[in-house]
């Protein structure tokens, strides 16, 4: 039986994302934003959802479950739907490389 990983959306950015309009395709979540909650065992996202439903640790909006995959649900209003995480660009190093003409940033 499949093993998920949750996420628990932090309190301060949960607020924010109830408020916000419903999207299309794939949620794009930071993981600044998520603290670790613990496994659950379950058949299905929907399974887990039930499993935790009744319980002090019942999944709520924003809250999300990773399968071993590494697969991302999001808990929404209307169900789970796909997440992806949001990691930041890496940087380059060019932007730290003066251009000809321009002075060098002081230390």
């Amino acid at each position: 039986m499949p093993v998920y990983r949750i996420h628990r959306m932090k309190e301060n950015v949960r607020q924010q994302f109830r408020s916000a309009p419903h999207t299309i395709g794939a949620t794009r979540v930071k993981p600044r934003d998520y603290e670790t909650g613990g496994t659950v065992e379950a058949r299905s996202w929907y399974a887990a959802w039930v499993t935790l439903q009744r319980t002090a640790d019942a999944l709520e909006v924003g809250d999300i479950l990773e399968a071993d995959s590494g697969e991302l649900r999001i808990c929404k209003y209307v169900g789970f739907e796909e997440a992806e995480w949001q990691l930041p660009e890496p940087k380059s190093g060019i932007e730290a490389t003066p251009t000809p003409g321009t002075p060098a940033a002081a230390p």
